[in-house]
């Protein structure tokens, strides 16, 4: 790995996307990307692959394996599934939040993710019509939140220091990532507050690749946490975001997890084991699911035509006075 203070520069990344208006190439995005297959081969390695990026609500996958392997047990595929997601706080999230925090004894208040307003624009102007105002439970992470203070409290760890990187609960997660990936991680804080990890492209890969590919017979209880964890999203996949949603598109209609990062990362994997994961230079992250899409296509992983039967809901359309005028595709 390269210094982990950085991630990749401009001369290291490949252009993975371009946006057209008309005949016109408007913006570039340039990255990195990786495919590995379900026997762990490098099947595509786009930029550099190599160097670290902050796997930002990624890695939430993994943070929720590392808890259920110290005793976190939940009650139905929605709250699993509520976990490792970055729900758009609709009111049936966080009505799972609700009883997973409920089933603990605990309130909202014990959460500590900041007070937010639903992400998804239709639904907060539905709040604010019943009244309503930022509440902890609507924060993208409070799933994942609530599930912390869950294992906080089989553990008999305290409840009010779970963010702290020397928490036990974050040292379980750290031990976790460093296990799966191969790599130790450089941690900082995320926008929920809790710890974020700094990993490769291909470290990440390899980590979702062993999540992907465990089995629910395993004689080790690590493993079939890992497969039910990832079976309970695929069920669920309204959970994982939301609807109109790209990663709950890929779920839905491709029967794949796909997960989204902040600034411009997300992983996709599919029931076999194949993993794509893409990380934006920019940032961005209108082009992220068209792209790892593009490449599970291109290596087999997923039919073209199911592929393609769901870009229209990939929000990829560019507009122009209320009509299509241009569009995100691949650049490669």
């Amino acid at each position: 790995m390269t210094n982990p203070l950085e991630t990749a520069s401009l001369a290291e990344s490949v252009e993975l996307a371009v946006v057209t208006r008309g005949d016109f190439i408007e913006s570039r995005h340039a990255g990195s990307a990786v495919v590995l297959s379900p026997e762990g081969e490098t099947l595509v390695a786009m930029g550099a692959p190599e160097t670290p990026f902050f796997t930002r609500s990624a890695l939430k996958p993994l943070q929720s394996l590392a808890m259920h392997s110290v005793g976190l047990s939940l009650a139905s595929d929605e709250e699993r599934a509520l976990s490792l997601a970055s729900h758009d706080g609709f009111k049936r999230h966080a009505e799972v939040v609700w009883r997973m925090l409920s089933a603990g004894g605990l309130s909202d208040k014990a959460l500590l993710c900041p007070p937010s307003w639903p992400s998804n624009a239709a639904e907060a102007r539905a709040h604010a019509s019943r009244g309503g105002s930022r509440e902890r439970m609507l924060h993208c992470c409070s799933g994942k939140h609530a599930a912390m203070l869950r294992t906080c409290q089989v553990n008999g760890w305290d409840l009010g220091t779970y963010l702290s990187p020397t928490h036990p609960l974050q040292a379980t997660i750290k031990e976790t990532v460093q296990r799966f990936t191969g790599e130790v991680p450089y941690v900082a804080v995320d926008g929920c507050g809790a710890p974020t990890h700094a990993v490769s492209l291909t470290g990440f890969a390899r980590a979702m690749r062993r999540m992907a590919t465990s089995e629910p017979q395993s004689p080790f209880p690590l493993h079939r946490h890992a497969y039910e964890l990832l079976r309970s999203a695929r069920a669920e996949g309204w959970a994982v975001c939301g609807p109109g949603s790209n990663d709950t598109a890929l779920i839905d209609r491709l029967g794949v997890f796909s997960k989204l990062g902040a600034e411009g990362s997300v992983v996709v994997i599919t029931p076999s084991g194949y993993v794509a994961v893409v990380k934006t230079l920019d940032g961005s992250q209108r082009p992220l699911h068209l792209i790892a899409g593009e490449l599970l296509t291109r290596v087999g992983a997923i039919s073209q035509e199911a592929f393609e039967a769901v870009k229209p809901e990939l929000h990829l359309r560019v507009s122009g006075g209320g009509a299509p005028v241009g569009e995100i595709r691949v650049a490669f």
